[in-house]
């Protein structure tokens, strides 16, 4: 439950608390709605009739409990007939509604037994674990399920770009100012948006690390690890503690991964597979080198065990120690822009990092978060399921969410270290 704080009446509360009474006027006149939403927020929910058939679906609505969102706005959970929904609402500059989210609120666990009463239910394979960071950087694992057995992490692995770029600014080797140019043959696919921008085109090396970590954006991902060097990257896995290397080298850019998933050639990856490690590098390199797959998806698990990336709830933990001990400002600036759904309180965690990851049959969810009180405490959450029925696992973030948020609880009324 979000507990209701002090805040005072802005366009965002007012725009709230217009959204609670609306659920209760369904259907609402066009012009009232085009008063309230922005045209880009508008057009995203299908018009007026899109945004009342989803007021029509919620039902009537009531306001439990309200706090400022971490990045901008607010965030409340909303009580109704059949279940609670959390809300994000951000107004624009014109005073409307400019973003809006909303998905179920799961309750949290409120033990350590309900927590993996929970996760047995999530999927096939599960892996899970709660730790404190101690003042010399060491990981204490607090609880765990399968807390040291590697998984398939998605996206999760830019967490060991961004250590790699950090770690080449405190040597010298980059600085976060530096521009570097858009290439096309360094391009990747959604998700992002750097790989809609021209060729040429430079950015800073901080502007390819906030959409990397903020938005998961590939383009920007790839980028940095041709331009840090593939090997810095791998030397990145050891010096941040994964116990697990080998079955991330070579390691894969995006660009790969996709080649290699949804490419015009159905057995590359079997033949990359083949191959023995040393023999893999140039094929890695060969497949960068093909043009982008038309298709941009795929709908069931392929090869999530073996062309992926690779890391166990611990190895993730002493991944999150490592980058606090690089101790750089733009690091936080980048793992702080987005914490996807988490909604701790502020009061009682002013910073948290988050980076999750996923594809079909893989879901990582991981989070470091700071208490008031200084305690640096982290949760990584990783599914997996190789059969062809798995489906999207991503269809479990919220429950995997209310998980997440009851760790942090327990963790916070642990013992500190």
């Amino acid at each position: 439950m979000i507990a209701e704080v002090s805040i005072e009446v802005s366009q965002d509360r007012v725009q709230l608390d217009w959204m609670v009474q609306a659920t209760r006027r369904v259907p609402l006149p066009d012009s009232e709605i085009r008063e309230h939403l922005a045209p880009a927020l508008l057009a995203a929910v299908g018009g007026p009739e899109g945004f009342n058939a989803a007021l029509a679906a919620v039902g009537h609505l009531t306001l439990s409990g309200v706090q400022r969102a971490r990045t901008g706005g607010l965030q409340a959970i909303l009580s109704g007939v059949d279940a609670q929904r959390m809300v994000r609402l951000g107004s624009d500059e014109s005073g409307r509604i400019g973003g809006l989210l909303v998905t179920l609120h799961q309750p949290s666990p409120e033990s350590w037994e309900e927590v993996d009463t929970r996760l047995a239910g999530l999927a096939a394979r599960v892996s899970f674990g709660a730790s404190e960071i101690a003042p010399d950087g060491t990981c204490r694992l607090v609880h765990g399920v399968d807390a040291e057995t590697a998984r398939p992490i998605g996206s999760a692995f830019k967490l060991y770009v961004l250590a790699a770029l950090g770690r080449a600014v405190a040597q010298g080797l980059a600085d976060w100012d530096e521009r570097l140019a858009i290439r096309d043959d360094w391009k990747s696919l959604p998700s992002g948006v750097l790989q809609d921008r021209s060729e040429g085109e430079a950015l800073s090396l901080a502007e390819f690390a906030d959409p990397m970590m903020g938005i998961s954006d590939n383009t920007a991902t790839d980028h940095l690890i041709h331009r840090l060097g593939r090997d810095a990257v791998e030397r990145e896995l050891a010096l941040l503690g994964n116990r697990h290397p080998d079955a991330n080298i070579p390691f894969l850019t995006t660009r790969a991964m996709f080649q290699f998933k949804c490419g015009a050639d159905p057995i590359a990856a079997g033949r990359y597979l083949a191959l023995p490690q040393e023999g893999r590098r140039a094929t890695l390199e060969e497949m960068e080198r093909l043009p982008l797959p038309q298709r941009k998806a795929w709908p069931e698990p392929r090869h999530i065990d073996d062309i992926e990336w690779f890391a166990s709830a611990t190895d993730i933990c002493r991944a999150y120690a490592g980058l606090l001990q690089l101790d750089q400002p733009q690091i936080d600036h980048a793992l702080t822009r987005n914490d996807e759904g988490l909604t701790l309180d502020e009061t009682r965690f002013p910073t948290v990092w988050s980076k999750p990851g996923s594809e079909p049959g893989v879901l990582c969810l991981s989070y470091l978060a700071r208490t008031a009180t200084g305690r640096t405490l982290v949760t990584s959450l990783s599914l997996s399921d190789p059969a062809p029925t798995a489906g999207d696992l991503v269809r479990f973030v919220d429950l995997a969410l209310s998980v997440i948020r009851g760790a942090f609880d327990l963790l916070e009324s642990s013992e500190p270290l």
